[in-house]
């Protein structure tokens, strides 16, 4: 492990331009890496922080596919949405690229050609699944089946998401192609694979000896099952209509796999961020000194420990992550979260209901962040971290010095008496504080550091609680000069402190304590006690957060059951139709339009109500089971449906005389089958 890099590379999973970006992707991904940046950029590190957007791949075929437009269409379209939601969230790369871009083709195809060349892939013609109506390879996200693993029959043909079980197209059972529903055909085609088996002994040696005590457990877990279960030749190359053309002779038609190229797109885009800034790409990429270290998910741990390792490895003249700490998943309010079924809180979406708060979910999706198992995401516990920590401890800290020092000294920073051992011992605390959020930070426990840095807040505001300057006032100003002193240094490090988390929030803060123009380095901090001098100027009080009330939440989870409700529906398959019948057997019903006059449940029986039922030929009693769905009270007057000539039938000792006609919605509601036309009386026919 590297102790003191020169620079860092670090790299964010390159997001696919199908969609906009949800808060899983932020959480998983692009919030701890950002927080990871910007803390070493205040230790004045050398940082480079790359990302882009991956555009190539079935993924996006599919989009376009479905939306009836070109690939080129829907990346232009998509790109523009997550470029500016990164934006938004303060997401600061120091370059953002497309994998779309020739400098990328060029990185990528020189890559490849450099593999080829060398003799690192092996050529196979292998038997791949086919579309015949469709006259086209299946890509595996074009392909679903029944996982020979778990059973899951929406397995895809590179993945099931239900037991996570990484699959080949033609492992799936009962397999069938989304474009055309039809039922693939095997058909022999050419392709280059990495043979991954080479480089068993390497990956043992790197990864499960070198990396045993440094990187995270779920990580090394993966990649250990993966190891152990035996590595095998990957496909590089596609039967695809998107993507970067294979290089070579004979692949006419041929690309490259998104995976191949994806990763190729953090150095493509290094390379664009140094012809842009006059710098040189290669010390990021092939230093010794350079410490790399790559920000994913877990679906993308194989590919990141494992297989683009191993490409590295064989071109020979780049250095390998020093780690990759992904995280799990996040859920959302107890179910997976999922884009093509609209279960999610997409970035663009937050902000219209709830402007300039990006830095509350930058701080719940951080306090609950995902590092070693799956959490969940919740309105409610988003709206508690807001209420009760953001405002009621970070904000109500800052909002009683800054008032106080407006107040009694008409917003200057007074100078200091002498110290308490109280004074003394919390700013001793207050340096300690840089050291404890680095030690956690540097072990990619993001966490764990924001809650430290809550820590520090909550330092302010007990030492305030505990002084109470506001009644020592009265009868020892000289005291008071001390504590808004102290108290002062509490808030201009909190400026400091919060930003790699809270990057929004600082900026506000730093305005209002008049430090724009002050750098602040933990250093600083750590060093000494006077970190906003005596004699300083602040501004006035602005409130750094706002209470979130019970009416903004419940919007958001209405807008989720609403979601739910649709899903549902979509997805509700009908019955089966029933046996053939003759219209003589449906003569023999007789149906009339009914109105239900009397209602009451049936003693001791959960599910029964007692109705009486104006037939139009007479009224009637009917037992119906519809009690766990309707109040009595809420049927009386209702119109319904009513078979008449069913035989009658005693149900505990009341006779029934006849049923009446329900059905359910999307959500397993039953709903009367009743006739809602104007002018049709009881007892009318139905025919």
């Amino acid at each position: 492990m590297l102790q003191n890099p020169e620079r860092y590379t670090i790299t964010a999973a390159l997001p696919y331009t199908n969609g906009p970006i949800h808060i899983g992707h932020l959480a998983g991904v692009y919030v701890p890496a950002d927080i990871y940046s910007r803390y070493l950029r205040l230790q004045n590190r050398d940082v480079l922080f790359v990302c882009g957007s991956d555009e190539h791949g079935v993924a996006i075929s599919m989009k376009a596919k479905k939306e009836g437009i070109t690939p080129q269409e829907v990346i232009d379209k998509y790109d523009g949405i997550i470029r500016k939601s990164f934006a938004d969230f303060g997401i600061a790369f120091d370059n953002y690229s497309r994998t779309s871009l020739p400098i990328h083709h060029e990185t990528a195809s020189d890559f490849f050609k450099k593999l080829y060349d060398n003799g690192d892939f092996i050529e196979e013609v292998t038997e791949q699944l086919y579309d015949a109506k469709a006259n086209q390879f299946l890509a595996d996200r074009f392909v679903t089946g029944t996982c020979p693993k778990c059973g899951n029959e929406e397995a895809y043909g590179d993945q099931c998401e239900k037991c996570g079980s990484t699959l080949n197209a033609t492992d799936l059972i009962n397999p069938k192609s989304t474009i055309t529903g039809e039922t693939p055909v095997l058909k022999s085609t050419k392709h280059w694979f990495l043979p991954l088996d080479r480089y068993d002994a390497f990956l043992r040696e790197w990864i499960l000896e070198g990396h045993k005590n440094d990187w995270k457990p779920n990580v090394y877990g993966q990649v250990k099952s993966w190891i152990d279960g035996g590595l095998e030749p990957r496909a590089v190359t596609r039967d695809l209509d998107w993507g970067i053309d294979v290089p070579v002779e004979g692949a006419e038609g041929k690309k490259l796999y998104v995976w191949f190229d994806a990763p190729i797109g953090y150095i493509s885009s290094t390379k664009e961020w140094a012809a842009r800034e006059g710098k040189e790409w290669e010390p990021y990429w092939k230093n010794e000194n350079t410490k790399l270290v790559h920000f994913i998910g877990k679906d993308n741990i194989v590919f990141h420990c494992v297989i683009f390792p191993a490409m590295l490895k064989a071109e020979g003249s780049y250095i390998l992550p020093e780690n990759v700490p992904a995280n799990e998943f996040l859920n959302l309010e107890g179910n997976k979260l999922s884009t093509s079924k609209n279960w999610a809180v997409w970035l663009h979406e937050y902000l219209e209901e709830f402007p300039d708060q990006q830095d509350v979910l930058r701080y719940a999706l951080t306090s609950n962040a995902p590092e070693t198992k799956d959490n969940d995401f919740t309105w409610k516990d988003f709206q508690a971290r807001n209420n009760n920590e953001l405002v009621a401890i970070f904000g109500n800290f800052i909002n009683r010095v800054v008032v106080l020092t407006n107040k009694y000294y008409n917003g200057i920073v007074p100078t200091p008496n002498e110290l308490t051992e109280v004074d003394e011992q919390t700013l001793a605390e207050l340096q300690a504080y840089p050291a404890v959020i680095s030690s956690s930070l540097e072990r990619y426990r993001f966490r764990e550091a924001l809650g430290e840095m809550m820590n520090a807040a909550r330092l302010g505001n007990k030492y305030l609680a505990d002084e109470e300057p506001w009644k020592v006032i009265k009868d020892n100003p000289e005291r008071v000069q001390t504590q808004m002193y102290v108290a002062l240094q509490i808030a201009a490090a909190l400026s400091s402190l919060c930003e790699p988390f809270l990057p929004f929030t600082a900026a506000k803060l730093k305005r209002i304590l008049n430090l724009d123009d002050v750098k602040i380095d933990w250093n600083t901090i750590t060093d000494t006690a006077d970190v906003m001098p005596a004699g300083h100027q602040i501004g006035q009080t602005e409130l750094l957060f706002s209470k979130i009330e019970d009416e903004a939440i419940q919007k958001q989870i209405d807008k989720l059951e609403a979601t739910k409700t649709a899903n549902l529906a979509e997805n509700k398959k009908a019955e089966p139709q029933k046996d053939l019948i003759q219209f003589e057997d449906f003569a023999k019903m007789d149906l009339r339009v009914g109105t239900i006059l009397e209602a009451e449940k049936m003693p001791k029986a959960n599910k029964l109500l007692v109705l009486k039922v104006d037939t139009g030929i007479d009224v009637r009693t009917i037992v119906s089971g519809i009690a766990e769905s309707f109040k009595p009270e809420d049927i009386i007057g209702k119109r319904v449906t009513v078979l008449v000539n069913l035989a009658p039938r005693a149900l505990r000792g009341v006779e029934s005389q006849g049923m009446i006609l329900m059905t359910n919605n999307a959500e397993g509601k039953l709903v009367f089958v009743n006739p809602d036309a104007d002018g049709v009386g009881n007892g009318e026919t139905i025919n």
